[in-house]
């Protein structure tokens, strides 16, 4: 698989819509992902820490990064290597996200979490890519 290949007929280039929280102690996070022809993808079940930083970063606050992206972030500059896009699907019953990296060679880190993968797109603000069977039509409360 090539970093630069076409973009995959089952996957959907998608935007963050919302950024918030199921419940009222703020501990379970949930983001709107939509799609250009407005189908929607909610992603839920994630700690709120996540949440926050997802909100803080598309917000366009960059300041307070988390360690774990921070460290991600030391590896790519020492390695001369950039995050370009993010891939989410579903594993079983779980969310799963493929991260893209290109520079000196490319990467392709496969079978992680789907949240934090939102995020590190977030933060770097590139693409992310949802798998299509996951997007639904938009619903009017």
């Amino acid at each position: 698989m090539n970093i630069d290949q076409k973009q995959d007929p089952d996957y959907s280039n998608v935007k963050i819509s919302y950024v918030g929280f199921i419940d009222p102690y703020a501990l379970e996070g949930i983001i709107i992902l939509q799609a250009d022809d407005k189908k929607e993808f909610h992603m839920r079940a994630f700690s709120g820490e996540v949440a926050r930083h997802i909100k803080s970063f598309v917000e366009g606050k960059r300041d307070g990064l988390p360690t774990i992206y921070n460290m991600i972030e030391q590896i790519c500059e020492e390695n001369e290597l950039l995050l370009v896009k993010v891939k989410v699907y579903e594993s079983g019953s779980v969310l799963r996200a493929n991260l893209y990296f290109t520079g000196k060679k490319d990467l392709v880190l496969r079978n992680y979490r789907a949240s934090d993968a939102v995020a590190l797109a977030a933060f770097y603000n590139i693409p992310i890519l949802v798998r299509k069977t996951l997007l639904k039509e938009r619903v009017e409360a």
